[in-house]
């Protein structure tokens, strides 16, 4: 049974006209799945006998909404999705005054093994199909009754450990029959794959690229992400420098202040003569706390000084907005303890939660 949510319109085509029909019902098809669609008879400009073929041969599967926790300050929603396989995923759909915007997963699980996330705790289980990436924003969309306007695959995983799906699934959330959702209302974050980053300058040079950094020095960054060991600092900022001259588009790099890690005087320095002349933007985050990481947060006001040393510097720098402070808001934090022990799961969803079996 073919998966629709999984094809580009192109795929599609390909397969109506397998099917005896002609291509253009494959943009009516295409067009109900933008809409969240699920089941054929839905479809209402499709014969009823097509829509049986259809429903012989394919389905359109979506995602179990297991959990949500709902902020009770900003409207913020935390969402853990159950795969057909078993398999959870998280996303996080957030209120901004210029449009909802959603977090997505790329894979189940992370193989990059990050000593402050708590996505990777488990490793990597699998890549996510495109189709399992738009699932999140489409049951998302139905959840809140609001439509999503950007996207930031920022969640579980890293893109580019799963490109090929992920660039199927940008093509399908940008295609203008679809959800039409522009390229540059995407962002893809990368802990810093240098064959993904230049492969994604020639792929999607309009799609915002996020980088996570997190260390002024190879020391510092290898202790916390042990991808630098592979792209250490050097070989990964001048990555960074040809994607901005190739696309003309500024970079973002996410830097999460650990205390007493990287969030010294000296950091200050290194940061900003590392990314000095790079058309580029800062995203200063307080760590949020994961239990056992050993790692701990900085206050706001610390934020904000490490914030204004950069903009005097010439950077361009903000501390991120704290959103859904009140609920498991981290990557991975509700998958983890959906598999921690009973005592434990009770302990987790302090806020208010809500299970439902679709």
């Amino acid at each position: 049974m073919i998966n629709l949510r999984d094809l580009t319109l192109a795929e599609m085509e390909a397969l109506v006209r397998e099917m005896g029909q002609p291509a253009f019902r494959a943009k009516q098809i295409f067009q109900w799945i933008g809409k969240g669609k699920k089941d054929f008879r839905e479809m209402r400009n499709l014969p009823e006998v097509f829509q049986q073929m259809l429903s012989e041969k394919c389905r359109i599967a979506t995602a179990e909404t297991a959990a949500v926790q709902k902020s009770a300050k900003d409207g913020t929603r935390k969402y853990l999705f159950r795969l057909e396989d078993g398999n959870t995923i998280e996303s996080v759909f957030m209120k901004y005054k210029y449009g909802n915007s959603i977090c997505i997963s790329s894979q189940a699980g992370c193989r990059m093994g990050c000593a402050f996330c708590a996505s990777g705790r488990n490793g990597l289980v699998r890549g996510l199909t495109p189709g399992e990436m738009l699932s999140q924003i489409l049951e998302a969309e139905a959840d809140t009754g609001e439509s999503i306007g950007h996207i930031v695959v920022m969640g579980t995983g890293e893109p580019f450990d799963n490109y090929e799906n992920l660039k199927r699934f940008i093509c399908i959330i940008n295609d203008k029959n679809g959800k039409n959702l522009g390229m540059r209302n995407i962002t893809v974050s990368t802990c810093g794959l240098v064959p993904g980053i230049r492969r994604f300058a020639a792929d999607f040079p309009q799609v915002n690229l996020a980088i996570s950094l997190h260390g002024t020095t190879d020391e510092i960054r290898t202790s916390m992400m042990p991808v630098n060991r592979k792209y250490p600092l050097n070989v990964l900022l001048s990555a960074c420098r040809e994607y901005t001259e190739k696309t003309g588009r500024r970079i973002t790099f996410e830097y999460t202040l650990v205390n007493g890690i990287n969030d010294r005087g000296e950091d200050m320095h290194r940061l900003a003569d590392l990314l000095s002349g790079m058309l580029c933007h800062v995203n200063l985050i307080p760590l949020n706390k994961v239990d056992g990481s050993g790692f701990d947060t900085v206050s706001r006001e610390k934020a904000v000084e490490f914030q204004q040393f950069l903009e005097r510097r010439g950077i361009p720098a903000t501390v991120r907005r704290e959103l859904g402070a009140d609920i498991d808001a981290a990557c991975g934090q509700l998958r983890l303890g959906q598999s921690a022990p009973p005592e434990r799961q009770r302990n987790l969803p302090a806020q208010e939660t809500e299970r439902k079996n679709h």
